[in-house]
């Protein structure tokens, strides 16, 4: 018998197989969370009369003895159950009786889905904060330590100014610390508690709703009913949205990558266990890792636009199309996760090239030094344009023999990756993760 069924068994196995679909798996990764909500709801109740002491005292023992099994990553819903909150509820009937049955009251599975996608959320994007700064923190270790080998720069790929290996890894450091506070955003908007708003338009029981966001560690709730449930979609594109920015930046440094590794340029290297070869071609050493990164995050890239299409034109309330969006957005995590896993390793291993511009062919990055040494000399700076300029096309132009790195605040000379630590740090304190972490170990020591 399911939730909503009442006296007899009338689903048909076709229907059932249809409109669950994959639902189960993902339910399975929100286990522990909808105990989270049950333990804080059971309390909430308690609170208001609808169950006593002894009956509430029963459901968190039960709860929090369910608790580790159900955190368990290979755990898994039987085939006969329809979703976590029936399982869970026949569970706790299973072993408590009537008390079991008493826990529904004042909420609909409606809110329980909402607060239960809120809760796995938000861990998964501390998750992933942690997982972009180790990242971060390696990018920054390689930025001082390749700051003096430099790097041609270019624009439009055509050669363009004297670049160096600090500061291209320096801007993806500082790149990472911009997505961490994009994502720190998108857990603004999820951290709010849709607990309460039942089936999306409240409940006639007395309930404390400020109670439950307190207890599970929100930083407020979603105080409108209705929005709580038309928040189902737009929390989820929110927090896509952020997953992308990191892709973004993910994908952006492997295309470096496979143009650096190329033989026309030659930058970089990495032992030849980190490349693939070809089946015909003896000579090859092929970017894999970061072409399938590339690839894995320019599908991250998709999936807001996927959110928004399986939201357009929805009215508000609760419609079964937004069951698909954890299958949307779910594995995106994992992929994210593999991603900076793989970009951390190849990182590590990863071989400069050094003295790259004493190359002949490199000599025209540097013009802009020499204009700019015409112009300290007093020379209008477009009389010095045109100066160099000529040079070049009688091809009488001679590059410095000391290149200038720079002093100003982000140049070669003064990479700023204190500043940018500084900004990386402020922006994981911003989170607030300890209130939630706090608030979690209390309900589940008490």
């Amino acid at each position: 018998m399911k939730l909503w069924q009442k006296d007899q068994n009338i689903s048909s196995e076709q229907v059932d197989t249809f409109t669950v679909g994959k639902d189960r798996s993902f339910d399975a990764l929100m286990a522990s969370h909808d105990v989270l909500g049950n333990m804080a709801h059971a309390n909430m109740l308690a609170s208001i009369g609808l169950l006593s002491d002894s009956e509430n005292e029963a459901l968190q023992n039960s709860l929090r003895k369910m608790f580790p099994a159900l955190q368990e990553k290979g755990f898994t819903l039987p085939e006969d159950v329809e979703d976590i909150h029936s399982y869970i509820e026949n569970k706790l009937t299973e072993e408590l009786g009537e008390t079991g049955k008493k826990i529904h009251a004042a909420r609909s599975r409606n809110d329980q889905v909402l607060v239960d996608i809120r809760l796995f959320l938000r861990d998964e994007i501390e998750h992933l904060a942690t997982h972009i700064n180790d990242c971060f923190q390696l990018l920054q270790k390689l930025s001082e330590q390749h700051k003096n080998d430099l790097l041609p720069g270019y624009t439009h790929l055509q050669l363009a100014m004297p670049s160096s290996f600090g500061l291209w890894l320096g801007a993806y450091a500082e790149s990472l610390a911009d997505d961490v506070l994009v994502l720190q955003n998108a857990y603004r908007i999820t951290n709010k508690n849709p607990l309460g708003s039942a089936a999306g338009y409240g409940s006639s029981f007395p309930i404390n709703r400020t109670m439950t966001t307190e207890l599970l560690g929100f930083d407020t709730l979603n105080f409108n009913v209705v929005y709580a449930q038309m928040g189902r979609g737009k929390v989820e594109r929110i927090t896509a949205q952020a997953l992308t920015s990191v892709a973004e930046t993910l994908a952006k440094m492997s295309m470096d990558m496979c143009l650096y590794m190329s033989q026309n340029m030659g930058f970089i290297s990495f032992p030849d266990h980190l490349t693939t070869g070809s089946s015909i071609m003896p000579h090859k050493k092929n970017p894999d890792v970061f072409e399938i990164i590339r690839g894995k995050c320019n599908r991250i890239k998709s999936i807001p636009q996927e959110i928004m299409l399986l939201t357009t034109n929805l009215p508000s309330g609760y419609h079964r199309d937004l069951q698909l969006l954890k299958e949307v957005l779910f594995p995106a995590f994992e992929e994210l996760h593999h991603c900076l896993n793989m970009m951390m390793l190849m990182l590590e291993n990863m071989q400069v090239k050094k003295n790259i511009l004493d190359d002949e062919k490199y000599t025209f990055l540097f013009t802009v030094d020499t204009v700019n040494n015409l112009v300290m000399q007093g020379m209008p700076f477009r009389d010095a344009y045109k100066e160099v300029g000529k040079q070049v096309n009688e091809g009488s132009f001679q590059k410095p023999t000391q290149p200038q790195l720079g002093t100003h605040e982000g140049s070669m000379g003064n990479l700023c990756n204190q500043e940018i630590s500084n900004l990386m740090k402020s922006y994981l304190e911003g989170f607030g993760f300890d209130q939630k972490q706090q608030a979690i170990a209390h309900l589940l020591k008490n």
